[in-house]
């Protein structure tokens, strides 16, 4: 499985236009973060995690030119906003796209894309095919995608297992059953905000200390705030397992 990281940063803490701080003026393309998403292929199967509102540059960025599914960790905007732009998908493969989150999320993108499930089917609107996700392990065009809860603040979302591959973001606690689904993935990855504490998201040291218990083969922290830092001075506070990842960054698992 070959996976890509479209984004890996957040809405969170984003500075104000013309801000002068280290991460904007940095000229490291690592320093440059969009809304946080992955794409895996998975033999001849495409799958994308999240669809932000940077989706449409994301995908032309890495050249995806075939998408088989979105799957959704949760509702908030900075993860639903470019499902708009997969109508440039459902035209090149004359197929409904098929999108699989819980069903309050999938009720979510029905109240905002309504014109999506109106009776009134304009030509050209997104076409979509909704498949409810529970707790119960599934698959997506034949790959096994196991539901890891965890919790957003006070909000219940979903990471994901699939295969050695696990994947969490915007979330601050994880319970010790969940913890089990995780333990024995090679390579697992986790939001890391800021430094500082944060109600609803992993700090750094955090995310640090749960991938310490988890001991994976290798980690990546992503959903990155301007607030945690340059890229090439925050990777020298990580130990030697754990590496901040950043858009465009690809793996192999």
């Amino acid at each position: 499985m070959k996976v890509t990281f479209l984004g890996t940063g957040t809405s969170q803490g984003v500075p104000v236009i013309g801000c002068s701080c280290e991460v904007c003026r940095s000229v490291d393309y690592r320093d440059k973060r969009l809304r946080v998403s992955v794409h895996l292929q998975v033999e001849d199967k495409s799958i994308i995690i999240d669809s932000g509102p940077d989706f449409r540059q994301q995908v032309l960025r890495e050249r995806i030119r075939r998408l088989d599914a979105l799957v959704f960790t949760h509702e908030h905007k900075d993860h639903t906003a470019g499902l708009d732009d997969i109508r440039a998908y459902n035209f090149s493969q004359n197929k409904d796209m098929p999108l699989y989150g819980e069903e309050r999320v999938l009720e979510q993108l029905k109240r905002e894309y309504a014109y999506i499930f109106s009776g009134l089917q304009y030509p050209g609107i997104p076409r979509v095919e909704l498949y409810p996700v529970t707790e119960t392990p599934f698959e997506v065009e034949g790959v096994l995608f196991t539901p890891i809860r965890v919790k957003h603040y006070k909000l219940p979302i979903f990471g994901y297992r699939i295969g050695d591959f696990t994947y969490i973001t915007d979330a601050n606690f994880i319970a010790e059953e969940e913890k089990e689904k995780i333990k024995g993935s090679k390579v697992v990855v986790l939001n890391a905000l800021r430094m500082e504490p944060h109600i609803s998201h992993f700090s750094f040291q955090e995310a640090i200390e749960l991938l310490q218990e988890l001991q994976p083969e290798r980690a990546y922290l992503t959903h990155i705030s301007h607030l945690l830092g340059q890229h090439r001075e925050v990777e020298t506070q990580l130990p030697d397992f754990i590496h901040l990842a950043y858009d465009g960054l690809q793996i192999e698992v």
